[in-house]
């Protein structure tokens, strides 16, 4: 940092063969000490608001980047978490990791995402080369993983968590819900508005504990009512509009008699698709039949008539998860398993059975 006319000129960013810009710059222009600039860039929880902004405002203007490198050398950390997730065409999981990266972010940390495509074997590559990248922590989504991961992860002493899901009996980290109560309690739903023929559109259940776990509670309601959904109106298919679309017309297409008169869908764009094929085929919904998802995504109350369905707090996952990670890195006590709450939400896909 220079004088001149009384005034401070800073070194530029080494583009025109200056001196990059360095911390005590950012601490200069923003009137604080070398040790607060520190504070505020990399761990902005343990300043005020006022403070970490100022300091982000004074690198911006400086053009200021930390030397990640360096400084994960000196430090041995990296700061970064990564995260591992089926895939992001479905919004519900961006919306989860929007959570997640929100939340570190506050914390002072990165993220790194990858997407296994519902695939155990590219899991474990992702996140083999993850911990090979210095990550400090891992999220995943479901319980259901290899085991040489968890030996991956529990070898080189970096803390993960699962989400998603919830069960007790598990002896890893958890954060999430239980599939199979909800989609029990929505099968109760159903039955208390009379209706006793069903069908499922369901998430390949292979590699998938949730898909799994949602088709069984439908099952095991049903049979406690002694109703048997029969193998020809339960159909396992990716999740995705169109492949809810197709088993829809699958499982109604040139059956007159004997319809079911309520399809419970694995997700929310399985039953998209289930609304959309329905509409082509000139059924009512609800009137002939309903339909409901699961996750409430944004478009569930949008798409006419509405589509009844599970809310799952996934924002609330992607944070929960965030604090968890990091703070096991720190060392502060941490909860092993934390279950969130879904809730029912009634809209116009669903009604009384046709009599």
């Amino acid at each position: 940092m220079e004088t001149a006319g009384g005034r401070k000129r800073f070194r530029g960013t080494g583009l025109s063969g200056e001196s990059p810009v360095k911390l005590s710059d950012v601490a200069a222009l923003a009137g604080v000490s070398a040790a607060t600039a520190s504070r505020a860039l990399n761990t902005p929880g343990k300043v005020s608001d006022a403070m970490r902004d100022k300091v982000r405002a004074a690198a911006a203007t400086l053009g200021y980047v930390p030397d990640a490198a360096a400084r994960a050398l000196a430090s041995r950390r990296s700061r970064t978490i990564g995260a591992v997730v089926p895939t992001l065409d479905n919004p519900i999981f961006a919306a989860g990791v929007q959570g997640l990266e929100t939340r570190l972010e506050a914390l002072g940390y990165a993220l790194v995402v990858a997407s296994s495509d519902y695939r155990a074997e590219k899991e474990l590559r992702q996140t083999t080369t993850l911990v090979e990248r210095g990550v400090e922590g891992l999220m995943f989504v479901g319980i259901a993983h290899r085991p040489s991961l968890y030996r991956l992860l529990e070898t080189r002493g970096i803390p993960y968590v699962s989400t998603w899901s919830f069960d007790p009996s598990d002896p890893h980290p958890g954060i999430g819900f239980d599939n199979f109560e909800a989609a029990s309690r929505m099968t109760d739903y159903l039955l208390g508005l009379g209706h006793r023929r069903f069908a499922m559109i369901a998430g390949i259940t292979r590699d998938n504990d949730r898909a799994a776990a949602r088709l069984a509670g439908v099952r095991h309601v049903l049979a406690a009512r002694g109703i048997v959904l029969e193998s020809r109106n339960v159909i396992e298919t990716p999740y995705g509009v169109t492949e809810g679309r197709d088993a829809f017309h699958t499982l109604l297409g040139g059956r007159p008699d004997g319809r079911p008169t309520a399809v419970i869908c694995g997700n929310d764009l399985q039953a998209f698709g289930a609304l959309f094929e329905a509409a082509a085929m000139g059924l009512d919904v609800p009137g002939a039949l309903s339909i409901t998802g699961f996750d409430d995504s944004v478009m569930s109350g949008h798409i006419p008539p509405g589509l009844t369905t599970m809310h799952v707090p996934t924002a609330e996952m992607g944070q929960l998860a965030a604090d968890y990670l990091v703070n096991c890195i720190e060392g502060r006590p941490v909860r092993a398993k934390t279950r969130v709450e879904v809730r029912l939400v009634v809209r116009g896909s669903s009604g009384p059975a046709p009599r």
